[in-house]
């Protein structure tokens, strides 16, 4: 029932997705500037604090209003709007779905890593929990977020077997898809540190 709301209404999912992804990057801001005012004493990372290299800049400088966020909000939102007008003209109902569920289960995902280190980061700035200081590598972080997104992709997977349900099928190609990514560039990181 939620589902089909959900799917046969025009704007529900691109604003769910647009709600998420305004989410995404404010909450990569607030942890940027939580890192850098409190937790890189303790707990250092290698080059940016965000992953995705299209960002770097803008988060690494905490700019508020980004022109490469706001082309992507605009490209995946014609996007979504695209893939729903041709699931129902084109007779391909199984389009808007799938990719409806790459977005937003992809965005709830990404959201799983903010919370978890807005907590930590919260506690490292507000009291002694953490003691010492770690540093990890730049492959290292990059390897750690594909296998956590290739476990949510596998869960995804699963849990579309059972439910039959193609938008989660699209959470778990999304998940893969950036998996993938990050493997990719964990690799490439790790031989320039190897050359290095």
């Amino acid at each position: 029932m939620v589902m089909n709301y959900l799917l046969n209404t025009i704007w529900l999912g691109p604003c769910i997705w647009a709600a998420l992804f305004f989410s995404d990057y404010y909450l990569t801001l607030h942890c940027a500037q939580l890192y850098r005012d409190h937790v890189r004493e303790k707990l250092v990372f290698e080059g940016s604090y965000e992953l995705t290299p299209y960002y770097q800049q803008d988060i690494d400088s905490l700019r508020l209003v980004s022109p490469r966020f706001l082309l992507v909000l605009c490209l995946v939102l014609g996007l979504l709007a695209a893939m729903q007008a041709l699931s129902k003209q084109a007779e391909l109902p199984d389009v808007y779905p799938v990719v409806l569920g790459m977005v937003i289960l992809l965005q709830l995902t990404v959201h799983h890593r903010h919370l978890r280190n807005l907590i930590l980061f919260r506690a490292i700035a507000k009291t002694d929990a953490v003691q010492g200081r770690i540093e990890y590598s730049r492959w290292l972080i990059l390897q750690q977020s594909s296998v956590e997104l290739f476990l949510f992709a596998g869960f995804f997977a699963i849990l579309a077997v059972f439910t039959g349900s193609l938008f989660v099928v699209g959470g778990a190609v999304g998940c893969l898809s950036t998996a993938i990514k990050h493997w990719q560039l964990a690799r490439k990181q790790g031989s320039r540190a190897a050359a290095a």
